[in-house]
């Protein structure tokens, strides 16, 4: 019964890892690029700052169309009033309803509008740049974390091949020994190489880890621990940019690196803001227009009719006869106002001219800015400059760095190649016996830090390469 369990325990880990293995995703560059250039949270932050931009642009358009607003109000006035049938005032309470329709249009004010539209074209330009240079930046760090796991992953195989070779040495050196054809000393000297093969093998497996988990953390997975690569074999060719002249690179680079045009674009919005600084020493012209009416709630005087209890009143006396002149007296018929839209259309009333406003004195205001501007304009035609040397030293110094891991790389590759040999011979010397155990392992370790080293050397030369030829317009991988 026992044993039955522990039967159904070690199968149901099997099947477990067995499980949990098979959601493993080896990723390819291109997936990992794809996926890096979506989630990647400084390009997510680069297209908020386009959409911002395009934001800027349409309210630049909108304003060269002319400005809409409508208004109404409803009153009441409640206390003393001008009562407007006797023109006496009383204590009542009236109402009045008022509406109206105000527009008005910039003309001109000092091409200040069409400034600020360029300047926001410029502007979105230059977010779009900052975009691309933000999408390259992440396709060459993707890049190169991937070739660091695949050296990683190449290293670690020399490891154990090592650690394999080792132990089959400690197997022989074993039967050696007790064979009484060579000391015990030889024995323990194997027995510590193989400790220091294992203690390698642990540190490289740390390295491709830790190289591992900053791809994953670049490319913002959880889910790093199952996180692998697929296992591809790259091999270092000549590119043909690197039979190009320096000076034709740095030309091509001028042409298409987006730090240039970032910094481009940056001097020409700086110089759109000067023209619309200096665009507000000129007059405003404004054209307008209102129309308003107005409707009131209270009785009106409809008609006169004669006061039958005091038809006439007397308003003076004829001079010299006293004769009294008398008037008919009436008293007004009040009724109902008039209806709602008949005193709107009634007391409507329209209103619209041109307004200039001439700008004469604000406190030195305009002319601060202008010269604010100005100082900008220069900071930016410098930042422009630096722009251009730096990205000319950068070439150069990627030229001679690609320059100088192709030596490195050929070095390392004659150097394996004659510590392969060193090797070669020091096991012959060591199978019959001519050669002790520790500088048998001495050329070993020797020769072992000769293949590790040229692993490096390879992929430190494909990616300089693939940044010189990233300079000269090729891409390292193509974005989808």
């Amino acid at each position: 019964m026992k044993h039955s369990i522990q039967k159904i325990i070690v199968l149901f880990i099997l099947v477990f890892t067995s499980s949990a293995n098979a959601q493993v995703k080896n990723w390819t560059l291109q997936e990992c690029v794809d996926y890096a250039l979506k989630n990647n949270i400084s390009i997510k932050q680069s297209e908020l700052d386009l959409k911002a931009s395009a934001i800027d642009k349409k309210l630049a358009l909108g304003a060269f169309l002319p400005t809409l607003s409508a208004d109404a109000s409803h009153s009441w006035n409640i206390g003393l009033n001008q009562n407007i049938t006797t023109g006496l005032l009383e204590n009542q309470t009236t109402q009045f309803t008022s509406a109206g329709v105000n527009s008005s249009i910039l003309i001109y004010n000092g091409l200040q509008n069409q400034n600020r539209l360029q300047r926001a074209k410029l502007a979105q330009l230059a977010s779009q740049y900052r975009l691309n240079k933000m999408q390259d930046d992440i396709l060459l760090y993707v890049a190169n974390a991937y070739l660091d796991i695949l050296f990683n992953k190449e290293n670690l195989k020399v490891q154990k091949n090592q650690l394999a070779y080792d132990e089959k040495q400690l197997k022989r050196t074993q039967e050696l020994v007790d064979a009484g054809s060579v000391p015990r000393g030889d024995l323990l000297d194997m027995k510590a190489t193989i400790a220091s093969d294992n203690q390698k093998i642990v540190t490289a497996e740390n390295s491709l880890f830790i190289s591992k988990l900053s791809l994953a953390q670049l490319l913002r997975l959880d889910d790093f621990q199952n996180f692998d690569i697929a296992d591809v074999s790259i091999e270092p060719t000549p590119s043909p940019v690197m039979n190009e002249k320096p000076e034709a690179i740095v030309d091509k680079a001028k042409q298409i690196r987006m730090e240039i045009k970032i910094a481009q674009a940056n001097l020409d919005v700086a110089e759109r803001d000067l023209k619309i600084a200096r665009g507000a020493f000129q007059p405003r012209l404004i054209g307008f227009y209102s129309f308003s009416s107005r409707v009131g709630y209270a009785d009106r005087v409809v008609g006169y009719e004669l006061d039958t209890t005091n038809p006439t009143t007397v308003i003076g006396q004829v001079e010299g006869t006293g004769q009294n002149v008398i008037q008919p007296n009436y008293h007004p018929v009040l009724g109902s106002a008039k209806p709602f839209f008949d005193q709107f259309s009634d007391n409507k009333g329209h209103n619209f001219g041109l307004q200039l406003n001439v700008p004469i004195f604000n406190g030195f205001s305009t002319r601060g800015n202008v010269e604010r501007n100005k100082i900008n304009l220069e900071r930016t035609k410098n930042a422009f400059d630096q722009a251009n040397l730096d990205l000319e030293t950068n070439v150069y110094k990627a030229i001679s760095d690609a320059k100088n891991a192709l030596k490195t790389y050929e070095a390392a590759l004659a150097t394996v190649e004659a510590r392969e040999k060193a090797f070669g011979y020091a096991k012959e010397k060591f199978d019959v016996g001519l050669m002790n155990s520790f500088d048998y392992n001495q050329s070993q370790t020797i020769f072992t830090n000769a293949q590790s080293d040229l692993i490096r050397a390879k992929y430190d030369y494909i990616f300089k390469t693939k940044v010189v030829e990233l300079y000269f317009g090729i891409p390292i991988i193509q974005k989808q």
